[in-house]
């Protein structure tokens, strides 16, 4: 029994095997005996903790101290996050909706695009819209194209969610100013213009065939309705003035995406002063976040007939189903936290970098396989960079290579997401999905991504 038990804790193949275990537990639980998602992954993350070896102690803290624990850390670092975003998101969303501003601009692109490319429309919208903001804030911000967009279509909301989804998934990995393709292009030395063109260059046939290609195609035969607590019918006010203008509706979401942006180009190639400060400050989400719905309050509620008491019943009414979104999600990245604190991660880390593969399917291998195993794109790009620069460097490639090595790790970062990415949580939560058809969906739609990212990358290797 001690063997086994050293096996379980130490070895890689007796990791793989809790994991895996514990995944596939926590799958029958959730789509077969109904339990909470948010309560399976607290049960099944508490029963792998204790099964790989990690001390209670070190799990649940002492009844004087806990904040070190791996339970309220696992939780905190993803609600201290995201709790203030998906906030001020959804109100912005509501705000957005109740206008009718958000008929407005889906008016515009419909009238661009046709009613059948509607779809493709949200794809170019998350890729455009993903290069300056993170991929949470795109959701939480243009999750209200998607609801209206399904209602008016009278089609399933995966149908045009999953292109903007792609969208938003590419550019958090593949471009900068995100901090996994910047972090590993300072691990490997690489000037960020190289990483742009090579992201682009990866990214854009990787969108197009998971977000558009299969998107649509799965989207077509995965019915998801609109979540009825998502759908605020336009005011009798905003009815009365008519349609907001465009340019109102795109000053109130491009802000938040303006001030963003500015604070992360600004703390690149601004000196330390007064205005890298400023911008720094006004770039931070929350702040950004807090500013447009402030302005989207004034120019879409206000100035349009909302009184204090009209915008107080919407806030509230749409902050409603937010408590479950982030006990859920917090829950997620609490099972993920277990799964690094067994050592799940490492091990699979160690093993794949001393498995003799070519350069690139290395480099795709291990980050592929850190994410699988730990749930975190960055951290996966982040992890692999770290174990292959020092190698990589010293074997005195070119500029475009190095940039390739990248897309290659950024493509194995997004493959298979799944229950321990609070990512997955959040996709299935505020698009109205089960986990079995999110996994049908969006597992299918990364992985997709993530192998034409990598063929892009191996392709252009051969002419570099």
């Amino acid at each position: 029994m001690t063997e086994f038990v050293n096996w379980l804790h130490h070895d890689t193949a007796g990791l793989l095997l809790l994991a895996g275990l514990g995944i596939a537990l926590l799958l029958v639980l959730i789509i077969k005996v109904k339990l909470e998602p948010f309560i399976a992954l607290l049960v099944v993350g508490v029963l792998v903790a204790l099964a790989g070896g990690v001390s209670v102690q070190d799990l649940v803290g002492s009844a004087t101290k806990s904040s070190d624990a791996i339970i309220e850390k696992g939780f905190a670092g993803i609600l201290g996050h995201i709790t203030v975003i998906i906030g001020l998101g959804t109100v912005l969303g509501a705000i957005l909706e109740r206008s009718g501003g958000a008929e407005v601009l889906l008016g515009r692109l419909v009238k661009i695009f046709g009613e059948k490319g509607t779809p493709l429309a949200m794809g170019i919208t998350g890729f455009v819209l993903g290069i300056p903001v993170f991929f949470d804030i795109g959701i939480f911000v243009l999750a209200p194209l998607v609801y209206v967009a399904a209602i008016k279509g009278g089609k399933s909301l995966a149908l045009y969610a999953l292109p903007l989804l792609a969208g938003l998934s590419v550019t958090h990995a593949f471009l900068p100013p995100h901090p996994g393709p910047v972090a590993a292009a300072g691990l490997f030395h690489v000037e960020l213009g190289w990483i742009i063109i090579m992201g682009l260059a990866c990214g854009i046939p990787a969108w197009f065939a998971s977000g558009i290609l299969w998107g649509t195609w799965i989207g077509k035969r995965v019915m998801v309705n609109v979540p009825e607590d998502s759908v605020l019918p336009e005011s009798d006010q905003a009815k009365a003035l008519g349609d907001p203008s465009l340019g109102t509706v795109l000053l109130a979401i491009g802000t938040p995406m303006i001030l963003i942006l500015g604070g992360t180009f600004g703390n690149i190639a601004l000196p330390d002063g007064g205005l890298r400060t400023t911008l720094q400050f006004l770039g931070n989400p929350a702040i950004a976040l807090t500013v447009a719905v402030l302005l989207a309050m004034w120019l879409l509620g206000t100035r349009r007939g909302m009184s204090r008491d009209d915008l107080a019943e919407l806030t509230s009414t749409s902050l409603r189903p937010v408590g479950m979104i982030l006990l859920v999600v917090g829950a997620g990245a609490f099972f993920g936290a277990v799964l690094g604190a067994t050592g799940v991660g490492k091990a699979v880390a160690d093993s794949l970098s001393t498995a003799g593969l070519p350069l690139l399917l290395s480099a795709f291998v291990i980050s592929a396989g850190m994410r699988i195993a730990q749930g975190s794109a960055t951290v996966a790009i982040v992890t692999t960079g770290g174990i292959l620069a020092p190698s990589v460097l010293a074997a005195g490639y070119s500029q475009p290579q190095l940039a390739l090595v990248v897309m290659a790790i950024a493509s194995g970062s997004v493959i298979a997401s799944h229950v321990n990415d609070g990512g997955f949580w959040i996709i299935s939560k505020y698009f109205n999905m089960s986990v079995k058809d999110t996994l049908k969906t969006w597992t299918v739609l990364e992985t997709v991504l993530s192998v034409v990212g990598f063929g892009m990358a191996a392709l252009i290797w051969q002419f570099v």
